[in-house]
């Protein structure tokens, strides 16, 4: 082992957490540090005076007495066998090609970490990122992930429609069984519950000799039985059912219900989602959403994908917004006309993580004013402050339901929509990259279909405007730099970072939003719509998996960013600085953002040929 002070001390100046220490101490830890050399498969032996090894080149595997990987070292990663086999525990290391190693002898980094309170911070949390990142390796499927052939009951109660309402319950009776379905020539024609004998019969005083057709759910929503778990939670949390047949080409093969779901398990969505339908008050909500964070960190670790941790979130975000307006109704009186509450953003699109703030409105069946309007004001500000006691900031842009621009009636929102269009200035082009990913969240959805009819048609028929939304989705450049350097703020709070949500996942959604609006297409959520691009061969298939890939892997680190800021109790934030990625994390970060440069070079060549 020899000293090599300047190569060392210029290395530890680029390196996490040893950046932000004062020059003398890089120079003092530099002279400290011994250099060793390590060929493809060599073991690391256990040296209780060698305290932190840094890997300067190759790439080190470490494994517990079983075998198992528990973490991947690259370029700048650090470990330290002494620590990692303290309290028995059997931990080795291999380097797993030619390796270059930086040690600090153990007293030296011991004073090391006694001295600098934000470096002892950083080496103690390695531990929970190696317990994430085993998993990730080990890749264990989340349970969620299962089939729910593995939980559906395939003894389904099956009657016909001409049976009697007394009948079916005996039959349900005597079967112990919540639900029956309802069949004939025509295949699966309606579902029954125990709900709805209760509520439809019972309730309504229908004689028991009716038939069971009168008081069915025609047309039920099914699950083929290639779903999984994770698509019957997100149907269920959806659209509020707790009974789903399970088919098999169309041919009735089970049933799954919330309770196969493990309905009582606190952790599972549907019971989340459940009991925000139940709550009676804006503190209770709030009460219910005070772990969510820690929820969706319990997620990601069990191995759930970040693009459905976003989908669950939003769901959960939904429920909130649907049970406020049913406090709201309840508080003061029905609507005096039919309206649609509308999410817009990363709520229209099925893509929220924490921190999202409010994008919301209402479509109004007809113009308002007087006692009428009021009522849709009061509700508007009930469901809005309600929000935010429950975590979702206020929109800063105003873009809420409390802003009376955004509470009118279908024409006006429709003349809205014409008027962006035709003049497609800055801040309209900007208000349509928000306004037109939208959806449905209460009331009648009839309105928002018209509403996003009116957009398809304006957009689709206007090049002037899409060229103005290319230019939009030019605008922010993937952070890549010269020989794929990354480019990261250079001062400020979030210094040496990247923003991963506007200069990785935003410019992807305005790729695909442009797309889709191009071409008339209806699907929101931004992995829908590349599916639908390249299905219409408006994108080539390899194109469009190419940029679900980046998505997926930036909203990847960005979900894993966020759990690491929760698990140290920090505010979540989507800046990431790409040096404790790793090797292998930073490649992938560059190929994800080199993914979305090809794209927005396309998207020139496409829609902005000729006017710059």
């Amino acid at each position: 082992m020899t000293s090599e002070l300047n190569p060392v001390a210029e290395f530890l100046r680029e390196t996490l957490p040893f950046d932000s220490l004062a020059e003398a101490d890089i120079v003092a830890l530099s002279k400290s540090a011994l250099v060793s050399y390590h060929k493809h498969k060599e073991p690391f032996l256990v040296d209780e005076h060698l305290g932190l090894r840094i890997v300067r080149s190759g790439a080190v595997d470490l494994r517990d007495e079983e075998g198992a990987l528990l973490d991947r070292l690259g370029e700048g990663e650090s470990f330290n066998l002494t620590g990692l086999n303290a309290e028995d525990k059997v931990v080795s290391a291999h380097a797993i090609e030619d390796t270059l190693i930086y040690a600090i002898p153990q007293s030296v980094y011991t004073d090391l970490r006694r001295e600098h309170r934000h470096l002892d911070r950083y080496f103690s949390m390695q531990r929970s990122r190696r317990l994430r990142r085993a998993a990730r390796y080990e890749a264990v499927p989340h349970r969620m992930s299962a089939s729910i052939t593995t939980i559906m009951s395939r003894d389904v109660l099956t009657v016909a429609p001409s049976s009697s309402i007394r009948e079916v319950a005996s039959a349900m009776s005597h079967r112990r069984v919540s639900s029956a379905v309802i069949g004939g020539e025509l295949g699966l024609l309606g579902i029954v519950t125990d709900r709805d004998l209760r509520v439809r019969c019972l309730a309504k005083g229908l004689s028991a000799d009716n038939p069971i057709s009168d008081i069915m759910t025609p047309n039920p929503n099914t699950l083929d039985q290639n779903a999984s778990l994770f698509d019957a939670t997100l149907m269920m949390t959806q659209s509020g059912v707790h009974h789903v047949p399970v088919v098999d080409a169309g041919k009735l093969v089970g049933m799954i219900t919330t309770s196969d779901l493990m309905l009582a398990k606190q952790d599972d969505p549907v019971y989340l989602v459940t009991h925000i339908g139940r709550q009676h008050s804006i503190e209770s909500i709030q009460a219910m959403l005070g772990d969510l964070p820690n929820l969706m960190a319990a997620w990601s670790r069990s191995g759930m994908r970040a693009q459905h941790v976003s989908r669950l979130l939003t769901a959960v975000s939904d429920a909130v917004v649907i049970r406020l307006l049913q406090l709201a109704e309840r508080d003061y009186g029905a609507a005096p006309v039919k309206y649609c509450w509308v999410g817009f953003g990363s709520q229209g699109r099925g893509e929220q993580l924490l921190g999202a703030d409010q994008d919301n409105g209402m479509i109004l069946e007809r113009d308002v004013s007087g006692a009428e309007a009021e009522w849709f004001k009061r509700v508007a500000t009930f469901v809005c402050d309600g929000l935010a006691l429950c975590g979702y900031r206020y929109c800063p842009g105003g873009i809420m339901a409390t802003t009376d621009e955004w509470r009118v009636s279908l024409d006006q929102w429709q003349s809205t929509v014409r008027k962006w269009t035709r003049t497609p200035t800055a801040d309209a082009v900007m208000r349509v990259t928000i306004f037109f990913d939208l959806r449905a969240i209460y009331g009648d959805a009839t309105l928002v279909d018209a509403l996003q009819a009116t957009m398809l048609d304006q957009a689709r028929t206007n090049t002037i405007f899409i060229a103005a939304l290319a230019a939009n989705a030019l605008d922010a450049s993937p952070p890549l730099g010269v020989f794929r350097r990354f480019i990261v703020e250079h001062d400020g709070e979030h210094k040496e970072s990247l923003d991963m949500k506007k200069r990785g996942i935003l410019p992807i959604t305005d790729i695909a939003r442009l797309h889709a609006l191009a071409h008339g297409i209806v699907a929101v959520n931004t992995d829908e719509r590349l599916l639908a691009l390249a299905k219409e061969g408006i994108l080539q298939i390899k194109d469009a998996r190419n940029l679900t890939d980046a998505l997926h892997t930036l909203q990847q680190v960005r979900v894993e960013h966020q759990c690491a800021r929760v698990a140290a109790g920090e505010k979540v934030d989507n800046y990431i600085n790409p040096r404790a990625l790793g090797t292998l994390g930073k490649e992938q970060l560059r190929d994800a953002f080199t993914i979305i440069k090809e794209a927005q070079s396309a998207v020139k060549l496409r829609y902005r040929s000729g006017l710059d």
